[in-house]
């Protein structure tokens, strides 16, 4: 079935693109759900209007990522971890816990799904990670593993 997107899907389309998709798929989650129409001929003359409001709300959601990946540029985040006599931890700094501690700095939601790291994290020290933010924009965010235990 060929329909155009009013919304943007992640991985699938953006608002105002026309696909090509399973009968199934149309027809019991993106028309019922309003995230897709039927291209008929009279859709098919309001997709510029489609577009454009489209490309218009990309560009909002761009401005207030540019802005939060400024923020978190300028953050650093520190996790405690529990670790042995050497700097090795117990177990390893996961995308998860880099969300649920930069929820609590930045005091907003962050899926895991969006936060990369470019190596496992093993061992106490400074690392980088990368969150995206929107399809075109990621930011780079400072991590400082720390020892949980006191030094004494």
């Amino acid at each position: 079935m060929r329909v155009i997107f009013l919304d943007d899907i992640p991985h699938v389309a953006r608002a105002g693109d026309i696909k090509d998709v399973k009968n199934g798929y149309a027809r019991n989650y993106l028309l019922p759900k309003q995230i897709a129409v039927a291209a008929t001929a009279q859709e098919m003359t309001r997709l510029e209007s489609i577009r454009k409001a489209g490309l218009e709300r990309q560009s909002k959601l761009k401005g207030g990522a540019q802005a939060l990946a400024e923020r978190l540029e300028s953050k650093e985040v520190i996790l405690k971890m529990r670790s042995g006599r050497n700097g090795r931890l117990y177990g390893a700094v996961t995308n998860l816990m880099i969300a649920q501690e930069l929820a609590v700095l930045m005091e907003m939601e962050f899926d895991r799904k969006d936060i990369t790291l470019d190596v496992a994290i093993h061992e106490l020290g400074n690392f980088k990670a990368k969150v995206r933010l929107h399809p075109e924009l990621s930011a780079t965010v400072h991590l400082v593993v720390e020892s949980l235990e006191e030094q004494e």
